[in-house]
């Protein structure tokens, strides 16, 4: 299957002091390049957030920086090629994201719009999907600025996919990056 990926790779990480989330390593590996090289077969890939180097991706912010998840997808998906039918979308602090974990969304989509990995509490983790582009694109609003993801794609047709032990884990909090050093 053809796609695209958008990783989004801006936010505060208030709960980190302020730290470049995306840049931190866990297993000798900052955050973004785990998130890149799950995403080894798209067509493209697109970065949200402050330009970093050394990643062979296509950049962009949001129009107004520090507006939300739902700002940075839609600065994303400006950047996705027409002819691309499909995008994963993924955090960019996601520890024990893989590429099969990228496969086996793109598998679940099916007749849907969506496949949303759900841990192991069963909550939908909606920065760890994969999405069909037209409907994406449809369901976000006029306003994208400080709008919420799951009231956005939360109206989407979705397929729940089981996270695998770990993968949906994010860091967010100085305990979560000691747990996966």
């Amino acid at each position: 299957m053809r796609y695209a990926g958008i990783v989004v790779a801006g936010g505060s990480a208030r709960r980190l002091s302020g730290v470049d989330k995306p840049a931190l390593s866990v297993g000798g590996k900052p955050l973004l390049a785990r998130a890149i090289h799950a995403l080894e077969g798209a067509e493209r890939v697109i970065a949200v957030g402050p330009r970093r180097p050394g990643f062979d991706v296509v950049w962009t912010r949001e129009p107004v920086p520090g507006t939300g998840p739902v700002a940075a997808l839609a600065a994303g998906l400006a950047f996705v090629p027409d002819e691309v039918e499909t995008v994963v979308v993924l955090a960019a602090d996601l520890p024990g994201v893989r590429r099969s974990t990228v496969d086996r969304l793109l598998a679940a989509i099916g007749p849907g719009e969506g496949a949303v990995l759900v841990d192991a509490a069963g909550a939908r983790q909606w920065l760890l999907g994969a999405w069909r582009v037209t409907a994406l694109r449809a369901a976000l609003p006029d306003q994208v600025e400080n709008a919420a993801l799951r009231r956005v794609l939360g109206g989407l047709a979705v397929t729940e996919v089981p996270a695998e032990r770990g993968e949906a884990d994010d860091i967010d909090t100085p305990e979560d990056l000691e747990r996966h050093r």
